[in-house]
């Protein structure tokens, strides 16, 4: 059945029929959580709004630590050699370095692996999916997805729960979690373990965080200040689809009314004169068939964006210099190859996409603000860190 589905939502369709099978196939996969959100500690500083956590998926300190252990665990690969960590390393802010994704059996994906850095925050996930809004749902995406391959275990989902309930540490640590027996070592377990994890990750303790709620005049350069006023400018317009609390517009907070959800075309392309993208990576089109909605993708956060080149939904800028050139022009011109085109006059690009002017040390300030989002504690926090060695 996996295998007739079509190639254009395989991924999702598959989260979406394991969650519907295991909702409805056993009784013991909704067992509630002995968890209680109320009691675990967020590493939050005191102007942080808590993130959202799912009534179903409480979180706690112990849960916490078995996703950790779960993110990073190999043996969810169909080569042993892969896990979660492999594509979203702590040292670049849980990306990887590589323009795009390359998963457990070398198949390159369409996009580049994106931050975790608070994504709990996240009103949406992935890069151009308005389907996709919870981490326990992604989360079986690139475990049993077959179109890209990333972890590749489809079909293998007995090998993984007797692989867990034949680890002595393990076993331990689900028990504590979720309760003794086997019937409660399960998939739909393993994923809300592993979103809890991910849900912990979060970043709000850069040099700019310092500077602009903890009252640090001198946490920033004077350069860097001056690059704040140039990104929150009429003039740039970065404000308004990277803005806010995590400088990003697809966001949710305790203290948001609703939540936030935005996809943009920025422009990158421009293949047809009429706006089309390559035919792997049309955005939200890809979901929609809507035309508008071709080239749309989420803005993401550009915490700790320093760590996290190379940029864009399919990794094709490679430096921050190159980014900062392509919204200065107001998209980007290919002059040759299959892509070819000028994106400037895309006639589908945001309206925030009209370029502007930018001084060399205009420039200089504009990055500098932009590193001061790095956070080094987030990269080094032992608590994000590989558990396995």
């Amino acid at each position: 059945m996996m295998h007739r589905l079509s190639h254009r939502l395989s991924a999702f369709a598959i989260a979406c029929l394991l969650s519907f099978l295991l909702s409805i196939g056993f009784n013991h996969v909704l067992a509630a959580s002995s968890s209680d959100s109320s009691s675990y500690q967020w590493d939050l500083p005191d102007w942080t709004p808590r993130p959202i956590v799912p009534d179903n998926n409480p979180m706690s300190q112990a849960k916490v630590e078995l996703g950790r252990h779960l993110f990073y665990e190999k043996s969810l690969s169909v080569t042993g050699d892969f896990s979660c960590g492999t594509c979203h390393l702590q040292s670049r802010a849980f990306t990887d370095g590589k323009p795009v994704g390359v998963g457990a059996t070398g198949e390159q994906h369409p996009r580049n692996s994106m931050s975790l850095a608070n994504v709990a925050y996240n009103s949406v996930l992935t890069w151009a999916n308005p389907l996709m809004t919870t981490l326990e749902q992604q989360g079986l995406v690139p475990l049993f997805g077959e179109h890209p391959v990333e972890l590749g275990m489809v079909g293998r989902e007995d090998e993984i729960l007797l692989m867990l309930r034949n680890d002595p540490h393990y076993r331990e640590m689900f028990t504590a979690v979720f309760g003794e027996g086997d019937e409660n070592i399960n998939v739909n377990h393993l994923m809300k373990a592993i979103a809890s994890f991910e849900r912990s990750l979060v970043s709000f303790n850069s040099p700019y965080d310092r500077y602009r709620y903890g009252n640090e005049k001198n946490a920033i350069s004077e350069s860097a200040k001056r690059g704040e006023k140039l990104f929150h400018s009429e003039r740039l317009e970065c404000f308004h689809c990277h803005g806010g609390l995590n400088f990003s517009d697809s966001i949710m907070h305790e203290r948001l009314a609703f939540q936030e959800i935005a996809f943009h075309n920025t422009g990158l392309y421009n293949i047809d004169d009429n706006g089309a993208y390559p035919p792997n990576n049309t955005g939200v089109y890809e979901i929609t068939h809507n035309p508008t909605d071709m080239g749309r993708f989420k803005a993401p956060t550009l915490r700790n964006i320093e760590l996290t080149a190379p940029y864009m939904h399919d990794g094709s800028v490679a430096t921050l210099e190159e980014a900062i050139a392509h919204y200065k022009a107001g998209g980007r011109t290919i002059d040759s190859g299959p892509y070819a085109g000028i994106g400037s006059t895309n006639p589908l690009k945001s309206q925030f996409i009209a370029g502007f002017g930018l001084t060399e040390q205009e420039k200089q300030d504009l990055l500098a603000f932009l590193q001061s989002l790095t956070d080094e504690t987030f990269i080094h926090n032992p608590a994000f860190s590989d558990p396995h060695g």
